[in-house]
C-alpha cells in the first residue's frame, strides 16, 4: 500500500500561479474600487437633486436679489420689477418700476397729456387700450390685458430704449372701468396701481370738442382722413371750421350726466394712490407736471408735445346758436363755463 501512495507525484496537488499574477490581482481590485465609488457619486447625486445629463451637470445659476430701495415703508407696495416674457431688462432688471392709469373722459386733453408724459425717457403710457371691446368684454379679459402692460410685455410706440421706471396706459371711464369698479379698485391695490385723474373744468368745450371730433370722424375734413389731434396750427384751423349746433334742450341733462360720472368715478377709486388734475390747470400751469413726475417718482424733466390745439379763444367763435346756449345756462350752475377761458 505504501508502495501505491508513492507512484502519485507528490506535487500533484500543488496550483502554481503564473508569476504575474499580483498585478492582475491589484487591477481587478482597482477596478471593483472604481466602481463601486462611480455607483456610490450616483447615489449621492441623486439624493441631493442633481442629475447628470449628457455628460454635464446642470447647476442653476440664482439671480442676485436687487438692493433695497430707499423709499418709504408706506410706499414699498408701490414699487415694482416687473421680468417681462418677451425680452430681457438685463442691466435694468434692478430698476424699480411704478404702475400707473390715467382715468380720463374723451376729448378731456388725456391724448395731448399722454404725450406729455411719453415725451420723458423713463415714462411708458401705452394709449387708450380699452378702446378696443375684446379686452373689456369682461373683468378676466381686463385684468389679462391690464397683466401684459404693466408685466412690460406690451409693446407699443411707447417703448423706451431706457429703463422704465413708470408704465402705464390711457382709460376713459366708459370703457369698462365704471362697471367693474369694484373689480379694477381690488386691482390696483392688489398691485400697486396709482391712478391719475385728468378732466376738464369747462364741460361746455368739452361737448364742443365731441360734437366736432363726432362730426369729423364722418366728414374727414383733413384729405379725407380723420384726425382726432393734429400737429399743424393749418389741420388745427380746418378742423376749427366747424361750429356744432348744441341741442340746448338736452344741454343740461348732459352738463349734468358728466358732472355725475366725474363725481363718481372720483368716489369709487377715492381709497387708491391717486392724483387728480384740470385739463386747463395743466395747460396754464406747467408745475403742474413736475406734480405728476414727483407723482411717479421720476426725475422731473421739461415736458413737450408736439400736439396743437383745435379750438382757440373765446367760445362764441365755435358754436352755431351761441346766443341760445347762453339764454339756457345763465343762472345756472354752469353759467361760469360761458365766460371761463385760457391761452395755450
Amino acid at each position: 500500500m505504501g508502495d501505491e501512495h508513492s507512484l502519485i507525484p507528490k506535487d500533484s496537488f500543488v496550483f502554481k500561479l503564473p508569476k504575474k499574477s499580483p498585478l492582475v490581482l491589484r487591477m481587478v481590485v482597482l477596478l471593483f474600487v472604481m466602481v463601486c465609488a462611480v455607483y456610490i457619486c450616483s447615489i449621492c447625486l441623486k439624493q441631493i437633486g442633481v442629475v447628470p445629463s449628457s455628460g454635464f451637470l446642470n447647476v442653476e445659476v440664482f439671480e442676485r436679489p436687487c438692493p433695497e430701495p430707499n423709499i418709504e415703508p408706506w410706499d414699498i407696495p408701490y414699487v415694482h420689477y416687473p421680468k417681462p416674457k418677451t425680452y430681457s431688462r438685463e442691466e435694468c432688471s434692478c430698476n424699480p418700476v411704478r404702475y400707473f392709469a390715467i382715468l380720463s373722459m374723451q376729448r378731456s386733453g388725456s391724448g395731448w397729456f399722454e404725450t406729455l408724459l411719453n415725451n420723458h425717457t423713463n415714462i411708458s403710457s401705452n394709449g387708450e387700450i380699452f378702446s378696443v371691446k375684446d379686452r373689456r368684454a369682461n373683468v378676466s379679459t381686463i385684468f389679462e390685458t391690464l397683466d401684459k402692460v404693466y408685466n412690460l410685455d406690451w409693446l407699443s410706440s411707447a417703448s423706451k430704449n431706457e429703463c422704465t421706471s413708470a408704465v402705464g396706459l390711457k382709460w376713459m371711464l366708459n370703457q369698462g372701468l365704471m362697471k367693474h369698479h369694484e373689480e379694477i379698485v381690488d386691482y390696483f391695490k392688489t398691485r400697486g396701481v396709482s391712478a391719475i385723474f385728468l378732466f376738464r373744468r369747462n364741460l361746455l368745450r368739452r361737448m364742443i370738442s365731441v360734437l366736432a371730433n363726432s362730426y369729423d370722424r364722418d366728414a374727414k375734413l383733413l384729405n379725407g382722413t380723420h384726425k382726432s389731434h393734429v400737429h399743424s396750427p393749418k389741420e388745427a384751423e380746418i378742423l376749427a371750421r366747424y361750429k356744432p349746433l348744441i341741442n340746448t334742450s338736452l344741454l343740461i341733462a348732459d352738463l349734468k350726466q358728466v358732472q355725475e360720472m366725474t363725481s363718481k368715478a372720483l368716489s369709487y377709486f377715492n381709497t387708491t394712490r391717486h392724483i387728480f388734475l384740470y385739463y386747463e390747470d395743466v395747460v396754464k400751469n406747467r408745475t403742474r407736471l413736475d406734480d405728476v413726475q414727483e407723482f411717479l417718482k421720476v426725475p422731473k424733466l421739461n415736458l413737450k408735445s408736439r400736439q396743437v390745439k383745435i379750438h382757440h379763444g373765446p367760445l362764441s367763435q365755435h358754436v352755431q346758436n351761441w346766443e341760445e346756449v347762453q339764454k339756457t345756462l345763465k343762472g345756472t350752475g354752469f353759467e361760469n363755463f360761458l365766460l371761463e377761458d385760457y391761452r395755450k
